[in-house]
């Protein structure tokens, strides 16, 4: 390898460190149900050939780190420290350790392993060790790895090599250029020459090859979903541990493959969701213990394929989800949920401002709620649907083509212009206005005996068109639905969707591009954001008047018997445009709120005469006060006292060690559905 440059070495250790690294963490949380000792010598050997080959790559800060975690994986492979709980913390820290110090390789690269820091892991109880030798001498140099070294380990194939992913997204590319470039042949065969493409052996043959040459290209952009099981495994176990809960990760059918970038998109919200489950979806083990649960609580995630589609489902045997607390919110939104069904209050958790969470915490209450999680899977062109059950937990599935690439399109035309609709958002079809009715003066059509408004896709487009007459396409997914008139149903097939180049501004409610056989290019429409712009597009009318009144400012009472703290929060408050009242004690609160109600009540536990737990019970007992929530403020932390925030009816507890300005506000935006 003498012969490669610095960069080129870098480039190789780090796709390999990339693959070892996620090894070690799979390997790392099974050694902590089962104790194999093969198990610890795999460990060993990752460990040992990240430390062979930084130090091949001249990276000895990392050749360092990974030094200090072999010796202590030596210890538990010579059975002189048992495999605990403590112990696997000490080893995932070890091996975040090393990705910051792979990280940081670019401005420390050549320093001296003595003068890296050690790795920041918390002590391990261990045996005395025992007496160094005071004759040995410095520590030799890691030794070169084998070529067995840099192989073994590894979740490829004995066969397989390492690629830049940029690489294979070229030859996609180019691949998918060479395909449409011999569409563009054929349409000139027969368009100049009078030659029927299909009755040339030569044309087909050379179609069948590239057709394969295309499904083989698009083969290499599939990855497995296991590629970030392993990470929320670990996200689990962390909070897990740090919540003080029992909990069994399951996974089932993870070598599901699908698209790269489509996963990559998926992460996020896989993340959220099972930070929700685990911090707010399970509940103690003492809680389930008294309603008859075992005290370990499971969650589960699932993959499989249906189709084109790859369904991923998130679930746990938790408390699921409070639909009367969501009713109670989404009144406090303006919306109205009369006469909803259960499913129906369910689904409105992914509206902007409603949480499923039965109160805001440190780990839930950072803004990011399930309308980003639907907003990221749309992006990917699939929906996300949910299920719940009080007392028996809650799933959300996701489902997304398996890749964005291919999308199976409805052709529809407007004016003189052809558009693809992804087909999976095509609920229905049907013939021109007669079928259409109308609700307070506006067109709707009827679906499953539920009225859908309908906007004429010119329209929503902003083209010229005579939008009155037409076929009607309703697009949606289990929350939203929307009608758009079209000119005419051109039909339905497999289009190769292309991304627009960043050097074009972002195109609302485009999704990307086709190029056509005779060189055009058809726009592929993103059914969501072209809801929203119909939605923009009816809000218009009448709404002029309204938009120029600003909006009100919401009121906040903030309580707690030290002065400095008051201040502090009211200070925080008002420059986010809060009107704000103080008061001293629970009991000053209550005569406040009796003489003006607050839309946020914002205390704290300690108090004289009356203290938070009294103020929250006392205002959810009161009969025009029960409906304001109530965020808690306390230095208290335990998992004991958020109970009894629950219990008594908060909606969200903050604890004063992690206060600050931004965990302040966004726990008040979020709980007064407002933005900020």
């Amino acid at each position: 390898m003498a012969g490669l440059g610095a960069e080129r070495l870098h480039q190789l250790f780090a796709q390999e460190a990339d693959v070892r690294l996620a090894a070690l963490d799979a390997l790392l949380l099974r050694l902590e149900t089962d104790s194999d000792p093969e198990l610890v010598r795999s460990i060993f050997r990752e460990v040992h050939t990240l430390k062979g080959s930084s130090a091949v790559a001249g990276l000895d800060r990392v050749s360092g780190v990974a030094h200090r975690l072999e010796e202590l994986v030596e210890e538990v492979r010579e059975q002189r420290q048992p495999v605990t709980s403590d112990l696997i913390d000490t080893l995932l820290l070890g091996v975040d350790e090393l990705r910051e110090a792979i990280s940081a390789a670019g401005v420390t690269d050549g320093q001296d392993v003595s003068e890296a820091p050690h790795v920041a892991v918390p002590a391990v109880p261990r045996p005395a060790d025992p007496p160094s030798d005071p004759a040995a001498g410095p520590p030799l140099p890691a030794p070169r790895p084998s070529a067995a070294s840099h192989t073994n380990g590894l979740r490829t194939g004995a066969g397989a090599i390492l690629v830049p992913v940029e690489r294979l997204e070229e030859l996609t590319r180019l691949v998918g250029q060479t395909t449409s470039a011999h569409l563009r042949v054929g349409q000139l065969l027969k368009e100049q020459f009078g030659i029927d493409p299909a009755t040339c052996n030569e044309f087909n043959e050379l179609s069948r090859s590239l057709n394969d040459l295309h499904d083989r290209a698009m083969r290499t952009q599939m990855v497995p979903v296991t590629t970030v099981t392993d990470q929320l495994h670990r996200s689990v176990r962390d909070l897990a541990r740090a919540q003080g809960k029992r909990i069994r990760w399951e996974v089932a059918g993870t070598d599901t493959e699908l698209d790269r970038g489509v996963l990559n998109r998926l992460a996020d919200s896989l993340l959220h969701l099972i930070r929700n489950a685990v911090d707010h979806g399970v509940e103690s083990a003492e809680q389930r213990e008294r309603e008859g649960k075992p005290a370990e609580a499971t969650i589960r995630l699932h993959a499989m394929q249906l189709g084109g589609d790859v369904v991923i489902a998130v679930s746990d045997d938790g408390r699921g989800i409070d639909t009367t607390r969501i009713r109670r919110d989404a009144h406090r939104l303006g919306i109205d949920t009369e006469g909803l069904a259960e499913q129906d209050l369910v689904d409105l958790s992914f509206q902007p401002g409603l949480s499923t969470a039965q109160f805001v915490t440190d780990v839930s209450g950072r803004g990011v709620g399930l309308d980003v999680v639907r907003s990221n899977v749309e992006a990917a062109h699939g929906r996300v649907e949910v299920r719940s059950e009080a007392g028996v937990g809650t799933e959300f599935r996701i489902i997304v083509p398996i890749t964005v690439a291919v999308l199976r399109c409805l052709l529809v035309e407007v004016g003189d212009e052809t558009f693809a609709l992804p087909f999976h958002r095509v609920q229905s079809t049907r013939s021109g206005s007669g079928s259409q009715a109308r609700a307070e003066g506006r067109p709707i059509v009827w679906a499953d005996h539920h009225p859908v408004p309908v906007t004429p896709l010119c329209d929503a487009l902003g083209l010229a068109g005579d939008p009155a007459e037409g076929p009607v396409v309703v697009l949606g997914d289990a929350t939203r639905r929307h009608a758009f008139v079209v000119d005419r149903l051109v039909g339905q097939r497999d289009v190769v969707v292309k991304t627009l180049s960043p050097l074009v501004p972002q195109l609302p409610a485009v999704a990307g591009a086709s190029c056509e056989a005779d060189g055009s290019i058809m726009i592929v429409l993103d059914p969501p954001g072209l809801i929203e712009r119909a939605q923009d597009v009816s809000r218009t009318v009448g709404s002029a008047a309204s938009a120029a009144a600003p909006a009100p400012r919401r009121s906040v009472l903030v309580v707690d018997d030290a002065l400095i703290v008051r201040e502090l929060q009211r200070g925080i408050l008002e420059r986010a445009n809060f009107d704000v009242r103080v008061a001293a004690d629970g009991q000053q609160a209550l005569g406040l709120l009796a003489e003006e109600p607050s839309d946020l009540v914002v205390t704290d536990i300690e108090m004289p005469r009356m203290d938070g737990f009294a103020l929250t019970r006392a205002i959810r007992d009161h009969p025009t006060l029960t409906n304001i929530p109530v965020l808690i403020v306390s230095s208290r932390a335990s998992d004991a006292d958020r109970a009894r925030g629950l219990d008594a009816g908060a909606d969200g507890y903050i604890t004063k060690s992690n206060f600050d300005d931004a965990s302040l506000l966004t726990a008040v935006h979020r709980l007064l559905g407002t933005t900020g």
